[in-house]
């Protein structure tokens, strides 16, 4: 069969959430393609398996962006989910929405329909919350399962503690009043085995037989004919194939990989298009502009005490040696740690001043990460990673140009505004007096990185423009809006121009929410569904 109802294009965070919606009628055909495998390894559902799949290219795109001219010119990796269920298949299993000005933020933009209020009751259908939070922000009967972490190291619980010395109170929902302040995360996990979109939202109705799934499927480009999309050509095995659609074709690929499908496509800047070759269908100037993450740093310190994660002689029998068996016999150990598995929110001096919500995020994780960028040191210690939550910086989404029409480059133009270095550092300023708390002294050791050498502003400003990365949060690449560099209408998710042609994924973000975005991509492509639905099966 190759002729469908509905092509979903991506089965990560947002295409799992779609096929699940549109199959749910059985009179409608849908067709789910991926690019990836079925991602059935046991290191996807085992948390701790993250270790080795950021960078393994059976599950990981594993871009990599342009020079980064204010850091130093150094290229950095861009980890993307390449499996049934996308980037939630590989990433660190956190669950945050963002907080109300986030979305009431979008609505002032001209997203009529996107405020907070409109958005809370979509994260409470999904949500199958397994902590017993308040029902005023959380829902019980969804399919995301949101849990406690099963067996969080101690270390991260010291963190919280310090928090205080730094007027940062324990926070026990992120996703509640306010985020402000640290705690231990919760996440989309069940019974210690990693919750993804596809386990959630595809895995237990993937014998619908209106709904065919195609791994190892690539998407090249969309068959346009004036406003409608009649279809999609694949490669599966070196082989080219035409699918069609009766209805509508949507874009789930993400930020990354749904701009460059439109751009492919002829859809975007006309003459940046005419100069790669490519017959423009229609003129939308913003397919690929608008491109944002949250910029990243660390602290990470050395201890002499086994207290937190890691290999050395003190722990191969009591943690390393048992971590397989505690793990499959009662879902504790090692096995089941995300590695963030502390964080929250806080304000910088430039927030306080503003008297805004919190604009920096930790990320604490209880073992010591390589000031040398290994993926192993031998030891133990504790890293804290901030990440500026709302960046003024853009960058974009681009078709090499080298007639392929499936290479990127990919720029985040990081660091573009000096208001993300200001705040960056202080971001810096506050993850050191955290660490600084004496709720530390007993695991006190040595600061690798940045070092106490590096104290300051112009100091830290250097350290970071050499080390600094991204957090795996990239949006914005078709955003939705109403002013010339929107690419999808708020009110119907449609492709500006197009009749039968979606994009529902992160890439239709105006502007990041503030935490992880995993979250928040599966709630646009609930509202998406939806307006499917509504349009086309009343």
């Amino acid at each position: 069969m190759t002729t469908f109802d509905y092509i979903i294009v991506g089965a990560g965070s947002a295409g799992c959430v779609v096929a699940n919606r549109l199959s749910a009628n059985p009179n409608i055909s849908v067709c789910l393609v991926e690019a990836g495998g079925n991602g059935k390894s046991p290191w996807v559902s085992i948390p701790a398996g993250i270790f080795g799949l950021y960078g393994n290219k059976k599950y990981d795109y594993s871009f990599v962006t342009v020079p980064q001219k204010n850091l130093c010119n150094r290229v950095m990796d861009v980890n993307r989910g390449k499996a049934l269920g996308g980037s939630s298949a590989i990433n660190s299993m956190v669950y945050i929405r963002g907080n109300r000005n986030d979305y009431d933020g979008w609505s002032a933009l001209g997203c009529d329909g996107w405020c907070y209020d409109d958005v809370l009751p979509v994260f409470k259908k999904m949500e199958a919350n397994q902590i017993g939070q308040s029902a005023e922000y959380h829902g019980f009967d969804g399919e995301l399962q949101v849990s406690k972490q099963q067996d969080a190291n101690k270390v991260g619980k010291v963190f919280v503690a310090a928090g205080k010395a730094a007027g940062l109170p324990e926070n026990t929902d992120f996703n509640g009043v306010s985020q402000l302040g640290l705690g231990i995360y919760n996440v989309k996990q069940d019974r210690g085995q990693r919750v993804s979109s596809y386990t959630a939202f595809v895995k237990p109705i993937e014998n619908r037989t209106n709904l065919t799934i195609m791994t190892h499927t690539q998407a090249l480009d969309l068959i346009i004919s004036g406003n409608k999309t009649e279809g999609l050509m694949v490669e599966r095995a070196g082989v080219q194939q035409q699918l069609s659609c009766n209805k509508e074709v949507i874009l789930c690929g993400g930020t990354i990989l749904s701009p460059r499908i439109l751009l492919a496509s002829g859809i975007g800047n006309k003459e940046e298009l005419r100069q790669l070759g490519i017959d423009c269908h229609h003129h939308v100037p913003g397919v690929g502009e608008n491109l944002q993450d949250h910029i990243d740093s660390m602290v990470t310190v050395r201890s002499s005490k086994a207290d937190s994660m890691g290999v050395s002689f003190k722990t191969l029998l009591p943690h390393v040696l048992p971590a397989p068996f505690k793990y499959f016999l009662g879902r504790k150990g090692w096995w089941t740690t995300n590695y963030v598995e502390a964080g929250g929110f806080a304000k910088t001096t430039l927030a306080i001043d503003a008297d805004t919500d919190p604009d920096i995020q930790f990320h604490f994780a209880p073992l010591y990460r390589s000031h040398r960028g290994k993926k192993f040191e031998w030891g133990h210690g504790y890293s804290v990673f901030t990440c500026v939550l709302r960046p003024i910086s853009r960058g974009s989404v681009k078709l090499a140009n080298d007639g392929s029409k499936r290479n990127v480059l990919i720029d985040y133009n990081f660091f573009a505004h000096e208001q993300d270095q200001q705040t960056l550092v202080e971001g810096v300023k506050k993850a050191r007096e955290i660490l600084a708390s004496p709720e530390f002294d007993h695991l006190r050791g040595e600061e690798m990185a940045p070092g106490e050498e590096v104290q300051t502003d112009a100091q830290i400003l250097d350290y970071l423009r050499h080390t600094a990365t991204t957090v795996y949060h990239p949006v914005g690449t078709c955003k939705m809006g109403t002013d010339s560099m929107s690419v999808v209408d708020p009110a119907t998710l449609k492709v500006i121009g197009m009749d039968n042609l979606r994009v529902m994924d992160a890439s239709i973000m105006p502007c990041l929410t503030s935490g992880n975005t995993s979250a928040p991509t599966m709630m646009i492509a609930e509202r998406g569904a939806a307006m499917v639905l509504a349009e086309h099966h009343r």
